[in-house]
């Protein structure tokens, strides 16, 4: 590939990136203006991810539009490490989410999840007071658990529902429990409950209280993140192979100072510690 399409392809891919890395710093001011304490807490990281993707982007585009050696190997070594951060998170992601599964339950259609079957790792940042403070705090904010009785109007439905990890753990008592339901976000805690499950005694039909100090509760976030954190770990193995095709099939040509840049030959130099291309 000779230096004009090169830069051609660098030039339009960093615009395009620019414009991203923009949409995410304004959804990250977005976010500040929220009250939702976990809203806040995210302002900082996605405003920095924008802006570290913005400079990058910079650094490419002006290489490309002024076939800069010196700014296209600035580009080439930040854009090396990004592929080496991703590559050691979607590692990371596919190991701490390979554990944990939900439980099916007779008469019910949602599963009801157990904190013991996630990953170390979950367990340690769950079982933290001050991160689950935080996270009950968010929880309790988004009122999932007070929409459920105007989602589902009778018991039958609530059963038949495919109810999120998170309502199924923090919004009602586990099914071992025995409580009987009211409705879909009130149950009977006059029930005597022979269950050995601590969850048991921890619930309250009390909308800032339900079963959000529950063990329960934290398996239902834990299988969310692991959702979440799959997608994303399935997202970063695609961009991983697109970046490394795009590094294969690009050289950076100056003729005035530096000769010919071949990428496919540097990364063989890194790899091999030979030109092998």
């Amino acid at each position: 590939m000779g230096m004009g399409t090169s830069t051609f392809v660098i030039r339009w891919v960093n615009l395009l990136t620019m414009l991203l890395a923009v949409a995410v710093i304004i959804f990250g001011v977005w976010m500040s203006t929220h009250n939702d304490g976990c809203r806040r807490s995210l302002t900082f990281p996605v405003i920095a991810l924008g802006g570290f993707i913005f400079l990058i982007s910079i650094i490419g585009f002006l290489g490309a539009c002024k076939r800069s050696v010196a700014l296209l190997w600035i580009y080439l070594a930040v854009l090396l490490i990004v592929l080496i951060a991703i590559l050691v998170f979607t590692v990371l992601a596919f190991i701490v989410t390979n554990n944990g599964s939900g439980h099916t339950n007779p008469g019910l259609r949602y599963k009801e999840y157990k904190l013991n079957d996630y990953s170390s790792w979950f367990l340690k940042q769950l079982n933290n007071t001050s991160n689950w403070i935080r996270l009950k705090s968010c929880l309790v904010k988004s009122e999932q658990c007070r929409k459920l009785s105007k989602k589902y109007k009778t018991i039958k439905q609530l059963k038949s529902a495919e109810l999120t990890p998170i309502e199924a753990g923090c919004c009602r008592p586990p099914s071992e429990c025995g409580y009987p339901a009211v409705n879909a976000s009130y149950y009977d805690l006059s029930f005597h409950s022979i269950s050995s499950n601590k969850d048991c005694k921890l619930y309250k039909n009390l909308r800032t209280i339900k079963c959000y100090n529950c063990d329960s509760c934290k398996a239902g976030v834990a299988q969310y993140m692991k959702t979440e954190w799959r997608l994303v770990a399935i997202f970063n193995v695609v961009l991983f192979v697109v970046l490394i095709s795009s590094l294969l099939s690009t050289r950076f040509d100056s003729e005035q100072s530096f000769g010919l840049l071949n990428v496919n030959g540097l990364l063989c130099w890194m790899l091999c510690e030979k030109k092998c291309c």
